[in-house]
């Protein structure tokens, strides 16, 4: 007997046509992932878009908003 049985063999076989088979799945979960990540990020500088614009548009204090 040697180190691996044709169970082993079997087993690594059938993980490997998991991970690999098909369509590219580990290629697609990763993509899908880097859009995640991507659409985060672009939410995260849309809402700092948002609070500079309302910022410069709201008077600083009640003088400001007298005198104009």
């Amino acid at each position: 007997m040697g180190a691996f049985s044709i169970w082993h063999i079997a087993a690594i076989v059938v993980v490997a046509l998991l991970l690999f088979g098909g369509r590219g799945k580990i290629s697609g979960i990763m993509g899908d992932t880097a859009k995640g990540i991507r659409a985060f990020r672009d939410g995260l500088k849309g809402e700092d878009a948002k609070e500079e614009a309302k910022a410069q548009t709201l008077p600083k204090d009640e003088k400001d908003s007298a005198r104009g």
